[in-house]
C-alpha cells in the first residue's frame, strides 16, 4: 500500500543551520494492515506521518501510494485521511453534521452522505448519540466521532497521531480494542503513531521502532519484543536487563539482554541452583507480578519480574538467580 523510500526531512533552525527530522528512512506498509511507528517524543514519527499525509513535503526521497509516486501530491489527492490528538470537533455541529462535514466538502450527495455517515456511526457504535453536540459527550465519544469522521470518506489508509494519549487508562484500553476492530472490520490500512510501547504491542501487525529520525528495526510486535537488535530497542520495548558479556573464544565483548520475567530467583536456603548471587534492594508488588531489584556481587543491577512473590526474600536479604540460554539476546551497543 505504501512505500517509503529513502525519505529525509530537514527544518531550518535560528542561523543557517538545520534540524534532521527524518534521516534516509525507508520501510513497507502493507494493504489491510494495522502498522504502528513507535518511538520517543522527537524521533520522526510525527514527522513521517505527516509526509504520508501531504501536509509536510520531504526534502528527499520517495512516498509512493498504491505504486504511484504521492511524494508532493495535496493533502485531498492522496487516498488517506488522518485523526489528530485533538478531536477538533465543531462544537455548534451535531455528531451526525461533523461525521458529514467531509463529505460536504467532497460533494458528494446528500442520500449518499446520508448512508456514509449512517455506515460510519454504526462502525464506531455512536447511532444513538448522532443529534448531540460534542459538548454533550465523553473523551471517549468524542474521539469516536473523530474516527467516524475520518471513515466517512471511505480512505484507503487512515492515519492515527497518537489518538488516545489525552484519554485515561481504562479508556485507552477500551479504545485500543476498538481501533483493531475498526481495521479488520473496514480492512482500511491503518498507520499510528505512538510513544506508548504496550499500545504498539497490543495493536500492531508490524512496529517500526524509530530513533533520533532514522529507522531501527521493523517487525511483527513478538518478533521486535523476544529478537530485539539494539539496546535501544531493548531498553524501549518493554524492560530489559542489559549486562556485559564477552563471547566464549573471541576478545570482543558483547552485551547481554535478559527480560525480567524470565530470570528465575529464590533464597540461598531453598536449594535452587542458581549461578549468579546477589542481594534485594526493593520489592514492588504490581498485582499480577512482584518486581525485584538486585544488585549482583560484581555491582551490576538487574530486575527480575515474578508471578508470584518468593516466600523469604525481602529488601537487603541474598538471592540466588539464573536464566535459561535462550532468553539471551545479544545486542549491538
Amino acid at each position: 500500500m505504501i512505500s517509503i523510500e529513502n525519505v529525509s526531512k530537514s527544518f531550518p533552525t535560528k542561523g543557517a543551520g538545520t534540524f534532521t527530522a527524518l534521516d534516509g528512512v525507508s520501510m513497507q506498509i502493507r494493504d489491510r494492515e494495522f502498522f504502528t511507528l513507535l518511538g520517543p517524543s522527537g524521533c520522526g514519527k510525527t514527522t513521517l506521518l505527516r509526509i504520508i499525509a501531504g501536509f509536510e513535503l520531504p526534502s528527499s526521497g520517495t512516498v509512493r501510494i498504491e505504486g504511484a509516486d504521492s511524494s508532493y501530491l495535496p493533502p485531498q489527492r492522496r487516498p488517506v485521511n488522518t485523526v489528530f490528538q485533538s478531536y477538533a470537533l465543531f462544537p455548534h455541529m451535531t455528531v451526525a453534521e461533523n461525521v458529514a462535514f467531509g463529505l460536504q466538502m467532497q460533494k458528494v450527495a446528500r442520500l449518499e452522505r446520508e448512508a456514509r455517515v449512517s455506515e460510519a456511526l454504526r462502525l464506531v457504535r455512536l447511532e444513538s448519540l448522532a443529534s448531540r453536540l460534542p459538548r454533550q459527550l465523553s473523551g471517549g465519544q468524542q474521539q469516536r466521532v473523530a474516527l467516524a469522521r475520518a471513515l466517512a470518506p471511505r480512505p484507503k489508509v487512515l492515519l492515527l497521531d497518537e489518538p488516545l494519549s489525552a484519554l485515561d487508562l481504562k479508556l485507552r484500553k477500551e479504545m485500543q480494542s476498538e481501533l483493531k476492530r475498526l481495521q479488520r472490520e473496514t480492512g482500511i490500512t491503518f498507520i499510528l503513531v505512538t510513544h506508548d510501547q504496550e499500545e504498539a504491542l497490543a495493536m500492531s501487525d508490524h512496529i517500526a521502532v524509530m530513533s533520533a529520525g532514522r529507522v531501527l528495526q521493523t517487525g511483527e510486535p513478538r518478533e521486535i519484543y523476544d529478537n530485539p537488535k539494539s539496546r535501544f530497542v531493548a531498553d524501549f520495548i518493554g524492560e530489559s536487563n542489559v549486562l556485559p558479556g564477552a563471547m566464549v573464544g573471541r576478545s570482543s565483548d558483547i552485551l547481554v539482554a535478559v527480560r525480567p520475567e524470565r530470570i528465575a530467583l529464590s533464597a540461598p536456603t531453598n536449594g535452587f541452583p542458581g549461578r549468579i548471587r546477589g542481594t534485594v534492594t526493593s520489592v514492588t508488588y504490581l498485582g499480577l507480578d512482584t518486581l525485584y531489584e538486585i544488585v549482583l556481587e560484581n555491582g551490576d543491577r538487574l530486575r527480575s519480574r515474578c508471578r508470584q512473590s518468593v516466600a523469604g526474600l525481602d529488601a537487603g536479604q541474598a538471592v540466588v538467580l539464573d536464566w535459561p540460554s535462550d532468553a539471551e539476546r545479544h545486542l549491538a551497543n
